[in-house]
């Protein structure tokens, strides 16, 4: 199994005891850390703990807007990518909308040069109401939505396979003749017989089972949903079915999922750090503070190291081959980090 780590952003109310001039530095030392852990006490084959890290795509905090600072995730990634030198960068997930698919072709192909061809494209067709409207975008119904997604990413590929966007008319967007140079320095095998092309790899995130996980069944290079075994069963059912509708090889799509971890060497460790993370949200959201604990308390990974490797050898048995970890407290105390990258992953790489 791989494994990403989401950086805090501030977006999950993750960096508000770190003052706002220290914040950058806080987030540049988490990548760092992860750029250069070992799995394990020891490093058999030269093995990191964390493949990639990943931020958000959000302008606001969640679960409810504040004046808590929120990085914006593709001034993260030039950053990151530049301050770097091996682990892969990503985002779970880009908003379509947010950014017309031009433009974000060029951004990714720069950034993808900037850091050496090590950018993944996560992209979605994006949900956060509120943020949607403050920012003008209106909110457009979930179908324009996901039109949006789909001619898209059509836009993004074509831009980085062939340098140019060619003449798109679609629905959401008509575009002829936007060129992306530099293309993307890492290649892509695509259509009969497997030639590589410039390009980055595409995450579709999101489970909605007519529209997007047909789009991931056509496109994607991974996809990302619901992480309950019962659910990413399903969804891989559903995602199956879509790859063999349009005639794609259901093997050729990483599936992975997103998890709050919250680790201890023993009960008390995990009830004491969990007890952290509800007074941590109770300050920082009191009005929503118990649906988020709710979540918190039955995440999947939440438990011993014995625990979690359980669970995850579970999912792994379900197909899951990617896990991308948050951990609510990593700008305050990386000790849930450490215990997870000497005490899980080996057991899973």
């Amino acid at each position: 199994m791989r494994f990403g780590l989401f950086i805090p952003q501030g977006w999950r109310f993750d960096l508000v005891d770190v003052e706002p001039a220290d914040q950058w530095a806080t987030m540049l030392s988490l990548v760092h850390r992860a750029e250069n852990q070992a799995a394990g006490e020891a490093v058999p084959g030269g093995e990191f703990a964390w493949e990639s890290a990943w931020v958000y795509d959000h302008f606001h905090t969640t679960p409810e807007p504040s004046t808590e600072a929120t990085h914006e995730a593709w001034s993260l990634m030039a950053a990151f990518a530049a301050a770097t030198q091996r682990i892969r960068l990503g985002q779970m997930c880009t908003c379509m909308a947010y950014r017309e698919p031009t433009y974000l072709a060029k951004v990714a192909s720069t950034i993808d040069t900037i850091s050496g061809g090590r950018i993944e494209m996560g992209i979605g067709a994006g949900w956060y109401e509120h943020e949607w409207r403050a920012y003008g975008y209106g909110f457009p119904t979930a179908g324009e939505r996901l039109r949006a997604l789909d001619e898209g990413v059509q836009i993004m590929s074509s831009m980085w396979r062939t340098g140019s966007s060619g003449t798109f008319e679609g629905k959401r967007y008509q575009v002829d003749g936007a060129l992306c140079y530099p293309q993307p320095l890492q290649q892509l095998p695509v259509g009969v017989g497997g030639a590589e092309v410039p390009s980055i790899p595409l995450w579709i995130a999101g489970g909605g089972e007519r529209k997007t996980l047909r789009i991931a069944a056509q496109h994607a290079q991974y996809t990302n949903f619901d992480g309950s075994p019962e659910g990413f069963a399903h969804k891989s059912g559903v995602l199956e079915a879509h790859c063999k509708d349009v005639g794609r090889d259901f093997g050729e799509i990483t599936r992975s999922t997103n998890y709050n971890v919250v680790i201890g060497e023993n009960d008390a460790e995990v009830a004491e750090r969990l007890d952290w993370i509800e007074a941590h949200l109770r300050k920082s959201v009191p009005g929503k503070a118990d649906r988020e604990i709710t979540n918190w308390r039955g995440g999947l990974l939440v438990g011993t190291p014995e625990q979690i490797v359980e669970r995850l050898q579970g999912m792994g048995s379900r197909g899951l081959e990617y896990a991308i970890t948050y951990f609510q407290e990593a700008a305050y105390d990386t000790s849930g980090l450490e215990l997870f990258e000497k005490q899980v992953i080996p057991e899973l790489q």
